[in-house]
Parts: C-alpha cells; sequence; structure tokens
C-alpha cells in the first residue's frame, strides 16, 4: 500500500486510538490476568512449546498471543504496555489492511477511508484492541482471510499474492485461536461460494478448490505446532486442544469453559454490538438486501455478518467480544450506506433547507463527529486506570510479593486463573497446590508458610485468617495454621 495522504491520516488516526496510555492502568480481568500470566510463564519458564498457567499446562486455546507477549515481555520487560502491543498493532493492520484492500477492490478513496475510521472507532474493536488477549490477532487473520479470499476469487487468474495473503491470514486465526479461526472465515467463504453458485446457476470447481487447497497450506503452522505438543504431552494434550476446547466449547460438552447463555444472548447484543455506527449498520443490511443478488461486493459483505453471526449463535459457548471478528464487515456495510444516504441528502438539497445544509456541509460534520468520538476514546484511555481499584489484581500481586520478601513462603490452594496476574507482577513462577492433604502438609511444614486460599474454612483443618484481600466480588484470604490454645 503507498503511503499516501489519506493513508497517512488513518495511520497516525489509528495509532493515537490504540496506543495512547496503552500502559497507564493495571491488567483487569480475568482474560487480561490469566494471558498475561501465561506469557510470563513462558518467558521465565522458557517453555514455547506447552503454555502453562500456574504450573498447569493451559490448552485452551493455541499460543501465538502467547508468542507474541512473552517475546514483548523479553524486548521491553514487564512492563504493562507490552503484553498488550500485540492486541494493538494486530488492531491497526487490520484497519490498514481493509483500506488498502478497498481501494483495490475498486471503492473510492473517501467510501476506503471511511469504513476503515468506522472500524478503528467502534467500540468492540477499539477496547478489545486494547487488552491483553488473542480477540484482536483472530480479527487480523479472519479480516485478512476474507479479504484476500474475496479479492483473489475476483482476478480471472491466478492472484499468487492474494492468495499468499489467505494462507497467512489462516495460520494466523487457527494460530490465535484454533478451531475457532478455521470456522468463523469458513462459514463465510462456504455460504458465499453457495450464494454465488445458486445465482448463476452453475458450479465452478476451481472456486471451492482453491480456497479449500490455500486452507491445508496455512494449517501447517498450526500443525507443526501441534506435532511438537504431542511429542511433549502426547495424544491427550492435542485431544484437549482440538476436541475438548474446541469443539467442546461449541456443543457445550466442555463445562468448565463457562460462558454458557441462552440462545438468544446475540440478539440482546445486537443493540450495542457495533456502536456508535449500529445504525448505520442495520439500516444498510435492510436497504441493501435487494441488490445482494447483482451486487457480489454488497453479498460478500452481509454474508460476513450474517453468517458469522449465526453460528455464533449455534455455539454454547457466547461471549460479546467474539463478535469482535464481524466489525470489519459491520463498518462496510455501514461506510456503504452513508454513502447512500449522502446522494439522497444531494437528491434533496434542491428543495429542503436542512437536506441542504447537511450535504454541503457534510465533509466539516463528519470531522467534527469524528473528532468527538477520538476525543471521547481518549479520555476514556485516560481514565482507564480509575477502574484499577474494584478490578485489577496487582494489589494482590503485591501482598504476595511483600510477603515472599519478609521471608515467608506463599503458595496458592488451586489457584483460580486470575491470579496468573501474580505471576505476571511477581516475574517469578509461583508454589500452587492442588488438594487439602497438600495444603496441611505445606501448612504444617513451617509456621513461615502462608497459603491464599478462597474459602477460609476447610473442613478438618484450623486455619488462621492473617488478611483478606478482595478484587470486584472476588474474596482471596491468606492463611497459616492456627496455633492450637495453650494446655492448662
Amino acid at each position: 500500500m503507498r503511503l499516501t495522504r489519506p493513508a497517512l491520516l488513518l495511520l497516525l488516526l489509528t495509532c493515537v486510538l490504540l496506543f495512547f496510555a496503552l500502559g497507564n492502568h493495571q491488567l483487569q480481568g480475568s482474560t487480561e490476568s490469566r494471558v498475561a500470566g501465561i506469557a510470563m510463564q513462558m518467558h521465565v519458564s522458557d517453555d514455547w512449546i506447552t503454555p502453562n498457567l500456574l504450573n498447569q499446562p493451559f490448552l485452551e486455546k493455541p499460543p501465538l498471543s502467547l508468542w507474541l507477549d512473552a517475546g514483548a515481555i523479553r524486548v521491553f520487560g514487564a512492563e504493562l504496555f507490552a503484553v498488550r502491543l500485540a492486541s494493538a498493532f494486530a488492531g491497526l493492520f487490520c484497519v490498514m489492511l481493509l483500506y488498502a484492500m478497498l481501494r483495490k477492490l475498486g471503492r473510492p478513496t473517501a467510501l476506503a477511508w471511511t469504513a476503515a475510521a468506522m472500524l478503528a472507532t467502534m467500540g468492540i474493536f477499539w477496547g478489545n484492541a486494547r487488552q491483553v488477549g488473542e480477540d484482536s490477532l483472530l480479527t487480523l487473520g479472519v479480516t485478512m482471510t476474507l479479504l484476500a479470499f474475496y479479492h483473489a476469487n475476483r482476478q480471472p487468474g491466478l492472484a499468487r499474492g492474494s492468495w499468499l495473503l489467505f494462507a497467512f491470514g489462516i495460520a494466523i486465526a487457527t494460530l490465535s485461536k484454533g478451531v475457532l479461526g478455521l470456522a468463523l472465515p469458513g462459514v463465510v467463504i462456504f455460504v458465499f461460494l453457495l450464494s454465488e453458485s445458486l445465482i448463476a446457476k452453475r458450479f465452478v470447481l476451481r472456486n471451492w478448490l482453491r480456497p479449500a487447497l490455500l486452507t491445508l497450506v496455512g494449517l501447517i503452522p498450526l500443525m507443526i505446532w501441534l506435532c511438537l505438543l504431542y511429542q511433549r504431552g502426547g495424544m491427550q494434550a492435542v485431544s484437549e486442544l482440538l476436541l475438548t476446547n474446541s469443539v467442546g466449547r461449541f456443543s457445550g460438552s466442555f463445562v468448565e469453559a463457562g460462558h454458557y447463555e441462552p440462545f438468544y444472548y446475540y440478539l440482546r447484543k445486537l443493540p450495542e454490538a457495533f456502536l456508535p455506527w449500529n445504525l448505520l449498520t442495520y439500516l444498510g443490511l435492510w436497504h441493501f438486501r435487494k441488490q445482494l443478488r447483482a451486487n457480489p461486493f454488497l453479498l460478500f459483505f452481509s454474508v460476513w455478518l450474517v453468517a458469522q453471526f449465526v453460528l455464533l449463535n449455534l455455539a454454547s459457548s457466547k461471549r460479546a467480544v467474539y463478535m469482535m471478528s464481524m466489525a470489519p464487515a459491520a463498518a462496510v456495510i455501514a461506510a456503504e450506506y452513508a454513502r447512500v444516504v449522502l446522494d439522497w441528502l444531494y437528491k434533496k438539497s434542491a428543495g429542503s433547507p436542512v437536506a441542504k445544509f447537511l450535504s454541503d456541509n457534510h465533509r466539516p460534520l463528519a470531522i467534527a463527529l469524528l473528532s468527538i468520538l477520538v476525543g471521547a476514546y481518549l479520555l476514556a484511555a485516560h481514565r482507564a486506570p480509575l477502574a484499577d481499584k474494584e478490578e485489577s489484581f496487582q494489589p494482590l500481586a503485591a501482598r504476595v510479593m511483600s510477603l515472599q520478601a519478609s521471608g515467608k513462603q506463599v503458595a496458592l490452594l488451586r489457584p483460580d486463573e486470575r491470579l496468573g496476574a501474580v505471576v505476571f507482577y511477581s516475574q517469578q513462577l509461583q508454589h500452587t497446590l492442588d488438594s487439602t492433604a497438600q495444603l496441611q502438609a505445606f501448612l504444617s511444614a513451617s509456621p513461615e508458610h502462608v497459603a491464599l486460599v478462597e474459602k477460609p474454612e476447610i473442613p478438618g483443618m484450623a486455619l488462621q485468617v492473617l488478611e483478606e484481600i478482595s478484587v470486584g466480588r472476588h474474596h482471596f484470604y491468606f492463611v497459616s495454621q492456627a496455633t492450637p490454645p495453650p494446655q492448662t
């Protein structure tokens, strides 16, 4: 992509949105605490094959985001911005890729820029691109795959560059989220090709074979890692990743995964899913419905939205962040419909002073709206530390480190995944206990031993609560073995 003035402006805008005050707040919530903890343990243990969380293999997802986070820790140290860099850069690349591919597809510069800016200022995209986690990378992989597929599919010959980008996108998506990284672009490609075959009333085999074969190429990095994982943990480890955590989350058989919501969960999330561009997206879908047969471009992005939405509804495990991969398509539909509205205003301007004012001043009005949005996001980023008091596990980690510095040995009993934050902040592996018997043996070994538990009452054990620390709705207790009463 040539760095023209619009591209440079978009680059600057997105960098400000995604990198401003990126490290000004502590790890917040379970996902950031868990992922940062695994990345730190990977860095400390130097085990880059098997992700571990608090000394237990964590095989819910492939390790691409962990590799990047651990690499950033190795370069920049245990800085908060370091473990958020992968997500922020993935968001930046996603925005710039959308702009570049829309221009390649022949869309006007203004429309391509508008769609990319809408993506950068979409709440679900902005928020998750600034957090530790793998969802921003998944969105980049899915976006890269689908845009490259559509561009290659419209070319008369073999578009090697686009198909290479397609395979690279598959690699990123599957190394970020496993089977879901394959299913999200796969369902869109399948429905789009099926729709085109039905509209044209003919079946073109090569249109199906090319994405299938290039998908196999894109799966090579994941297969290499799975082979290395098999050497370490055997078939059980591979099965846990592919079947238990991926298929099990979809079917509901993996009960430990949580996030189980009713079938209407995503319907309930639609009013807020693509804010502040929801109305333009949904009106656009309705407005363009009769043009889909004759317009493959609109058909593709509509299928991108609808097919992924249906797929996510079928899964038992549901989270609002899973809708992030739909955001690029929502931005394109919103931008296309905004152009329709502007054309309508031009036509009405002859007889309507309001329409004339809006059409004549649409550019300064758009700049003003964008400025307000950017200002609101930057203010939200600046005020993010205010949530630390309720959501951060840093005070808990600081207390563990303080006890260890004073000569105490601290162990974590069946630790919640959120306590991965303790590993990140302490920059060292933590002693963990898996059973009550281990807890009893640990505490009775020395009066200097302290355990961190979530329930201070354990049957058969007399515990002394030394301190309680609450993080949101979660309560944690530092306990030692109770001193028996003196004999009389």
